[in-house]
């Protein structure tokens, strides 16, 4: 560091697009941290799917399942499947890590099991529909159901989808403008 720059002077002319510091770290370093931060968020998303798969592998076994409608019944079972497509998903980067273990493959790692997370949000964001739809459809009718359904969808198009997409574009644009 040159002589009169402070630490302070040095990372604040290292900001990055949101002003923050940028990190002093090595490729590996980002990987490593863009790891763990993976897998800490899919400790909570994994969850949550299970809570969710749970709930749903139980249904039938109720005795008042057996008087609901073929609608709830169709509601029902792509609701279970979009479970099961979240937890494979969400459990999947936990399974190419251990399988490419010690292959030196981590930036693929990382990459591939940020794709796949997103992949299970969406299949973890639908069946929370459609158990809405479902819950609210045997309660209050099909009518009802398909309301509370179409407000889940909007809450989470908004804050899974939209509110981080528009973020991301206003990063970039300053990173542009630099």
């Amino acid at each position: 560091m040159p002589a009169g720059v402070t630490q302070t002077q040095s990372s604040a002319d290292q900001s990055g697009a949101d002003g923050s510091p940028e990190r002093e770290e090595t490729p590996v370093e980002r990987l490593d941290r863009n790891m763990e931060e993976l897998n800490g968020e899919l400790r909570v998303v994994v969850t949550g799917v299970q809570v969710l798969f749970a709930f749903l592998l139980v249904v039938p076994f109720d005795t008042g399942f057996a008087s609901v409608g073929s609608f709830e019944r169709g509601v029902y079972f792509v609701t279970l499947i979009l479970a099961a497509l979240a937890a494979a998903c969400t459990i999947a980067p936990s399974a190419q890590h251990r399988i490419t273990f010690r292959h030196d493959d981590k930036r693929h790692i990382v990459f591939m099991s940020n794709q796949i997370t997103i992949a299970g949000l969406t299949f973890l964001a639908l069946p929370m529909c459609g158990a809405l739809l479902l819950i609210a459809s045997t309660l209050f009718g099909t009518l009802a159901g398909a309301v509370t359904a179409a407000g889940g969808v909007g809450v989470f198009l908004g804050l899974w989808l939209v509110m981080p997409l528009r973020r991301r574009r206003q990063l970039e644009d300053r990173r542009r403008q630099r």
